[in-house]
């Protein structure tokens, strides 16, 4: 089994691909150095595996390359960066956590 996993920016989407395959994609837009993320979806046949998990961290870990501050609009982004605070939320930014419920960063 081959996970791929790559950014569409001409459809402002990320997309994760098994065997060739999209498996799903995390939707987002870009206003300034905001990424949000606005929408998670797997494909039926492959729920259970753990691919929306990987699709959302290398969403992440791509906008904290490339400089960029996240709003996790999607519930399941929003989700994935709560489980993990330690290496997601300072992404988020100061002015957009109170809107999200969560914490202040140290």
């Amino acid at each position: 089994m081959t996970i791929q996993i790559q950014d569409n920016p001409a459809e402002q989407r990320y997309e994760i691909l098994q065997d060739g395959i999209r498996a799903g994609l995390a939707d987002y837009t870009i206003a300034g150095d905001r990424l949000s993320i606005t929408h998670t979806e797997t494909s039926s046949e492959f729920s259970g595996r753990g691919l929306a998990r990987q699709l959302i961290g290398f969403a992440l870990d791509d906008a904290r390359a490339r400089g960029l501050s996240v709003v996790p609009v999607c519930p399941y982004a929003l989700r994935v960066i709560t489980e993990n605070q330690a290496e997601y939320l300072d992404l988020v930014p100061a002015d957009e956590r109170a809107r999200f419920s969560l914490p202040e960063t140290s």
